[in-house]
């Protein structure tokens, strides 16, 4: 009896452990529950111009993280127009007076700078300062923050007549922004190069001949999903 007595207990002992190993709770992971928020700074691409708002890539972010999470809602605000240059954005920043509490903030501009043959140098002073404010938007968090490369229109039907030019130039703002999100700590990530898969494939091009299709969008979100969903916590 005594045998069988120590042997139960030992088994008993062997499922308890095993069951909490197996079932480890993560540290920073957040509540189930979570009231999440995502603020995305930008300019036509943001707002998925010629596609609407509801097929570019911030809201189908937050409804394909809405659905593979747990969290009770993800709330987005997008300060975007199209057409905006930096200048542009900081100004609507300015008239829209977000708050300083954002989970998530991502900002993708420069597009109208180089298509309105504005100088490097003035994008350079003022995405510094618009990437200040983005930090500011997180709490301070840089973790928290996300910057985007500008696509290249030049692939567009819009852009046939100058693509070496505006391929270039698109380089050139780009790597102004790695660089000062590198400065800053801040993580960049390269949709550009795909973005010009869209020179052999129309279907990529949105019907006005100029921004790109809602199945580029879905393509970009590929790239950034993990990195906006880690930005999270999940």
């Amino acid at each position: 009896m005594m045998r069988r007595s120590l042997f139960f207990a030992l088994l008993i002992s062997l499922f308890a452990c095993s069951k909490n190993e197996a079932q480890p709770i993560p540290i920073d992971a957040p509540a189930l529950g979570s009231n999440l928020r995502y603020l995305a700074l930008g300019d036509s691409y943001t707002i998925g111009t010629a596609i609407g708002p509801e097929k570019a890539y911030p809201q189908i972010f937050a409804d394909s993280f809405r659905i593979k999470t747990a969290v009770d809602s993800l709330e987005v605000q997008v300060i975007a127009q199209n057409g905006w240059t930096t200048a542009d954005l900081k100004n609507g920043i300015n008239t829209s007076q977000p708050d300083s509490n954002f989970n998530l903030v991502s900002i993708l501009i420069g597009v109208n700078n180089q298509y309105k043959k504005l100088s490097l140098e003035e994008y350079k002073g003022e995405f510094w300062q618009l990437l200040k404010r983005a930090i500011a938007f997180a709490e301070g968090d840089t973790g928290r923050v996300l910057v985007i490369s500008i696509p290249d229109w030049g692939v567009s039907p819009a852009g046939a007549g100058s693509r070496p030019e505006v391929a270039q130039q698109i380089d050139d703002f780009n790597a102004a922004q790695s660089q000062i999100a590198g400065e800053y700590g801040v993580d960049f990530i390269d949709i550009t190069t795909l973005s010009r898969t869209a020179l052999n494939d129309q279907t990529l091009i949105a019907s006005d001949g100029l921004h790109f299709s809602a199945k580029m969008h879905q393509q970009w979100l590929q790239l950034l999903y993990p990195l906006l969903a880690e930005k999270l916590n999940f």
